[in-house]
């Protein structure tokens, strides 16, 4: 079941994967980054470390690989990664995710 109409007229942000590959709509605030992601396609996550991300599935699987400890995350699964941690991950396709990031400006939101 995709994200609801609503969900789906908030704005894009600008990530290094094709929107063939994976759809964004965010909310942002001074506080920090909320991203709706839709993966339409297998991909894999390389390596790499932000400031503090919680995320949950809502529909999918995840492989998540967190400071060096891998697991499956399906429907109802939450992370937490901390700032600075290193995490990749393999994304199975028709995943949705919702991910907050602390950083309000970890990805910057897509204008017309």
């Amino acid at each position: 079941m995709p994200f609801p109409d609503f969900i789906m007229s908030f704005p894009p942000i600008d990530v290094p994967f094709s929107e063939d590959v994976v759809q964004t709509r965010a909310i942002r605030s001074d506080h920090g980054l909320c991203v709706f992601f839709t993966f339409l396609q297998d991909m894999e996550l390389p390596p790499h470390s932000h400031g503090a991300q919680w995320g949950t599935v809502v529909e999918g699987e995840i492989e998540f690989t967190i400071g060096g400890e891998t697991r499956i995350y399906r429907p109802g699964d939450s992370y937490s990664i901390p700032a600075d941690v290193v995490h990749g991950a393999m994304i199975k396709a028709g995943t949705r995710v919702i991910d907050v990031f602390s950083e309000p400006d970890r990805y910057p939101i897509k204008t017309a």
